[in-house]
């Protein structure tokens, strides 16, 4: 699955399951803004995945853990978990 297509259908799930309309997001986005990226043909920038994830009260990489399990076919989400905390302890040791 594409990423803009997995990200849409995360970012939706994830606005649906806290009780959010698109038009909750006035403040950061636009209706229409929000439905072309629940539909895959937009993705957002680094500071536009901030304000979104603002509006849900998640943090962003959830937002991006959420589409990266729905791209690559719902992995084992405790792996890919596990995946990330290895590669950012990592990054601590440097």
């Amino acid at each position: 699955m594409e990423l803009n297509t997995a990200f849409g259908l995360a970012l939706k799930l994830i606005r649906k399951q806290k009780g959010f309309t698109q038009e909750d997001f006035s403040y950061v986005s636009s209706r229409t803004y929000i439905s072309s990226l629940e539909r895959g043909t937009k993705g957002p920038t680094i500071e536009k995945l901030e304000q979104l994830a603002g509006v849900l009260g998640v943090h962003p990489s959830t937002l991006l853990t959420a589409a990266y399990l729905q791209k690559d076919s719902a992995p084992d989400r405790n792996e890919l978990i596990k995946r990330i905390d290895a590669e950012l302890q990592g990054l601590e040791e440097v």
